[in-house]
């Protein structure tokens, strides 16, 4: 390609590996453990850094890298490390840039498994957090202390859909010199770029809609070159590798990452319209809609809503079960991001592990349900929906 600045969609689409002497169109997979090399002289030059080369894909892969660069492309990143879960890409960014007695300050809203690992797995080292109001930004600088290093935060959370002020939070991390973590996975690159308000780390899980597919697990972490290489020494020698198949297939649906992302993002918004003011449900959660709490710093922050809403419906947990049973051909399941539409149970399942009483703080009732909106017609997703709730 040549300098000519490119659009995301362009981006997503040619920016791949040089073409080998086959001239092959689509990027080739390599599957390969390791490299061979013209002479030991050439392989102990690879391993010092003199040249640079592939040595062992626990290292570096070409299909990896190349999944690398279009993030660090579509998120106005420096450098990037990939790894093998979204889960992979949290603990990879505390475990090599946090030390024993260090302190985070998180937004209280998160995915289950990042709150087990700040509450339960990082405290045996020494790491401790605290968690503040993922919605009162204001309120955070109380928390800080002399030994707070990082501030992790989530927006949209998953699954109550809060928003935290990116250009609020950020400003208040530069000034009391704090590493700033955004997990950009609900909103993506294509409606959410957190870098631009000053973020120092973005992380990803792959494995929703980046692969979009419900097919690969896979992890990112893109954001400033002196932090990215400081997390890819922890973990070339710790190990979270994404396999190259993975990359390989998540970075052909980066191809299709825009489209796909903009027809969930419609098809979310024009259901969450569709279900405002239904008999059988309390709340219709969705950034974008009028009546949601902080829809203005949703359209700042935010080029659409995104492709998640959450519903409330009206009695308890049973009932709430009942109406996802029901569900015909909506999928059960933990996964987001699918071609397919999901409903998922947050406090019988992704958020179990926490105490009710956390749950609540997050606005994670039992009768909340989590619609990943896929891309099926919009028409037969609204009949399961509506359909489901005439049972309840």
């Amino acid at each position: 390609m040549t300098k000519r600045k490119y659009r995301d969609e362009t981006l997503a689409i040619r920016q791949q590996l040089e073409q080998t002497k086959h001239g092959e169109h689509s990027a080739p997979l390599y599957l390969t453990s390791s490299y061979a090399f013209e002479s030991a002289d050439a392989m102990a030059d690879a391993f010092s850094g003199a040249i640079d080369a592939n040595v062992y894909s626990r290292y570096s892969n070409p299909n990896v890298e190349e999944l690398i660069r279009k993030f660090c492309q579509l998120e106005n990143a420096e450098a990037g490390a990939a790894t093998a879960t979204g889960m992979a890409a949290i603990f990879s960014v505390f475990g090599s840039l946090l030390s024993q007695g260090d302190h985070i300050i998180a937004s209280r809203a998160l995915f289950g498994s990042s709150i087990q690992i700040m509450s339960n797995i990082l405290p045996r080292w020494g790491i401790t957090v605290t968690y503040v109001d993922s919605i009162d930004v204001d309120t955070w600088e109380n928390n800080i202390r002399s030994n707070t290093k990082l501030m992790f935060i989530e927006t949209p959370s998953n699954p109550s859909l809060w928003l935290t002020d990116l250009e609020k939070a950020i400003a208040l991390a530069k000034a009391h010199h704090l590493i700033t973590v955004v997990d950009n996975c609900f909103a993506t690159p294509i409606v959410q770029k957190p870098i631009l308000y000053g973020a120092d780390l973005i992380v990803h899980s792959t494995t929703k809609y980046a692969d979009g597919h419900g097919r690969v697990l896979g992890g990112m972490i893109v954001g400033k070159k002196e932090l990215i290489e400081k997390i890819i020494y922890f973990n070339r020698h710790t190990g979270p590798t994404l396999s190259a198949f993975n990359a390989w297939l998540m970075s052909k649906s980066l191809e299709t990452l825009s489209l796909r992302v903009q027809a969930h993002n419609a098809a979310a918004h024009a259901l969450a319209e569709r279900l405002h003011g239904h008999a059988k449900l309390e709340a219709v959660i969705y950034p974008y809609k009028q009546d949601h709490p902080q829809v203005k710093l949703a359209k700042k922050q935010m080029s659409a809503g995104g492709g998640i809403i959450s519903i409330k419906i009206k009695g308890d947990q049973a009932k709430t079960m009942k109406f996802m049973n029901a569900l015909e051909m909506i999928s059960i399941s933990p996964n987001l991001g699918d071609t397919r539409t999901i409903a998922t149970h947050p406090t019988s399942s992704t958020h179990s592990r926490l105490t009710e009483e956390d749950r609540l703080l997050v606005g994670i009732t039992p009768n909340l349900v989590r619609l990943s909106i896929g891309l099926e017609h919009l028409d037969d997703i609204t009949e399961d929906i509506t359909e489901a709730l005439k049972s309840i």
